[in-house]
């Protein structure tokens, strides 16, 4: 069978957005040391072995140059269908856009959207799949909703008595721990687990927390395996070789985004259908802002929030990878200025208090709007946090940045 699918996706990461290369002699990262779990075929080619495999994956899912679907598939591997998370298998939707089942035109396999009407398997998408296997790069924070797709994965794989495999990836944010832990009353598909904004776990670890804690529906436990990494470390920087979704384009972004996200719950722009999205933040008629910029529909924002709106706010991408590394933890200065700042104060959070879901508490927003300074809400945290992190260490798969 002649496969098209890495031909596709490389010209599709290139349009999205390959995160730019370093010079290895002068990188501030350290994916040299690293090998990824999928790359580690022999440690889990025996699961496959006669069986029939249904992948959850998407754009970010390579094994080297070749993605994974062809990396099996050239390896023998039966596989029956493809599950897609949010963005799609190739990346491409909009967030929060609803995504639709179809056919890969590259490999004629059938692709099942879990993120449109249903978010989890259903029995009869298993019943011809004997091993489900998670490979999806994600960045460390609770609202990033890859992690939800995966807790499906491990309930469905659970319920339908089918095996599941997480091949691990570095979690790009996994140097630190911070934010308010969730709230069970706030559970949604931004926020599933009693855990705070940043996790400081990988995908894998995370797998066996939810796994063991038996935090499944009505406690089921799933055949779990996962397959670690080699080389990396929790005090490992690590460069993602391909933008995980289309408004996280670079690293800046991604290392800004457990901060700014905050915003998405507000009045505030992140500068969705601008060249920096996770990188600005601002909205129409600030008089405190020293940068302007005007919101457009473009890839991965089809109508962005103050679209064709003049906006002035600040642009964050000024700051250089060592800062924003040596920060480790959220910044909070953000949020707390825009709304001092911000005229109509009972019109900064939206009305749907979509904030309360990202933050995964209501406290969050009620001590803003109190006027808390950062090192006070901060101080708010710390007993939820040192419950959790005796918890995550149980979990640890890889040697801790502590």
């Amino acid at each position: 069978m002649k496969l098209y699918f890495t031909l596709l996706s490389i010209a599709f990461c290139f349009f999205l957005g390959k995160i730019s290369a370093q010079n290895p002699a002068q990188s501030p990262y350290d994916n040299a040391k690293i090998t990824l779990a999928a790359e580690r075929f022999d440690m889990y080619r025996h699961f496959l072995v006669n069986k029939k495999v249904a992948l959850v994956v998407n754009h970010s899912s390579y094994v080297g140059d070749e993605h994974l679907v062809d990396f099996l598939l050239h390896k023998n591997v039966h596989i029956s269908k493809i599950f897609a998370p949010e963005h799609g298998f190739r990346g491409t939707a909009d967030a929060g856009e609803k995504v639709s089942s179809t056919i890969d035109e590259a490999t004629k396999l059938p692709v099942i959207s879990l993120y449109g009407s249903n978010k989890k398997p259903q029995a009869k998408d298993l019943a011809d799949v004997d091993v489900l296997i998670f490979d999806i790069q994600d960045v460390g924070v609770r609202f990033y909703t890859y992690i939800s797709t995966m807790h499906y994965i491990l309930e469905a794989a659970a319920e339908n008595h089918k095996k599941c495999i997480v091949l691990d990836r570095p979690n790009p944010n996994g140097f630190y721990v911070d934010g308010p832990v969730l709230n069970k009353a706030y559970t949604s598909f931004v926020g599933m687990h009693p855990i705070p904004v940043v996790h400081g776990l990988t995908v894998g670890e995370l797998a066996c927390m939810i796994n063991e804690e038996a935090w499944l529906n009505n406690g089921v436990a799933c055949d779990l395996e996962v397959i670690p990494c080699l080389g990396y470390t929790h005090s490992s920087y690590y460069e993602l070789p391909i933008a995980p979704s289309p408004n996280l384009p670079n690293m800046k972004a991604i290392y800004l985004y457990p901060s700014l996200c905050f915003f998405e719950g507000t009045n505030v722009s992140v500068g969705r259908g601008t060249d920096f999205p996770f990188q600005l933040i601002g909205y129409p008629n600030n008089k405190n802002g020293n940068y302007t910029f005007t919101p457009k529909p473009n890839f991965g924002s089809k109508h962005p929030p103050f679209e064709g709106e003049i906006c002035e706010g600040d642009l964050l991408n000024k700051l250089n990878i060592s800062q924003l590394q040596n920060e480790k933890g959220l910044i909070l200065s953000y949020i707390l200025q825009y709304y001092r700042q911000y005229a109509n104060q009972n019109k900064f959070f939206l009305d749907n208090l979509f904030f309360d879901k990202l933050a995964g508490t209501d406290a969050l927003r009620k001590q803003i709007i109190a006027g808390k300074d950062e090192e006070s809400i901060r101080q708010t945290w710390q007993d939820d946090l040192t419950v959790y992190k005796k918890l995550r260490k149980k979990y640890l798969i890889y040697p801790d940045f502590e």
